[in-house]
């Protein structure tokens, strides 16, 4: 009888637990995202500023722009567009970075977003506002300056 009630204890928090655990991910996976293009903008700077910002002290910029919980700050990049092109994924991906930078501002699109870089050029100035994910560095090993990475773009229209 006691083995009986251990056993249906046990299959109890089994069953407790998995339906718990299952929620918790439901949840996560289904957790609204933050609505970057919606979202006041906490810095506005040209792409030159930022890059210099960062090459100049990288932590101080860090700690400035990018947070440890993820939320990192949402920016307003203007500059003129070096490139476009796509990235592994298939999404779209502008280079602010004027002729005399080291370094750039690359800003990759959402999906929903992408419809709006169909009107850019190469040579356009432009504002860009998207969520900072890195900062410019330079790579010793292979030599190359790193660009300044924005995700979740979209093009400012004043």
């Amino acid at each position: 009888m006691k083995k009986k009630k251990i056993i249906r204890i046990g299959i109890i928090t089994a069953v407790a637990g998995i339906v718990i655990a299952g929620a918790v991910v439901l949840y996560l996976f289904n957790m609204p995202h933050r609505d970057v293009q919606s979202a006041k903008s906490d810095f506005s700077l040209t792409s030159s500023q930022l890059v210099a910002e960062y090459l100049t002290d990288a932590a101080a910029a860090n700690t400035k722009y990018l947070a440890a919980d993820g939320d990192s700050k949402i920016l307003e990049i203007s500059g003129e567009i070096s490139k476009i092109s796509e990235n592994f994924d298939g999404q779209k991906v502008v280079l602010l970075k004027s002729a005399v930078d080291k370094a750039g501002v690359s800003a990759s699109f959402l999906p929903e977003t992408s419809a709006n870089t169909e009107r850019l050029q190469v040579g356009q100035n432009v504002t860009i506002k998207g969520v900072i994910r890195s900062g410019a560095s330079y790579d010793d090993d292979l030599g190359l300056y790193e660009n300044v990475i924005l995700g979740k773009s979209d093009i400012v229209t004043k």
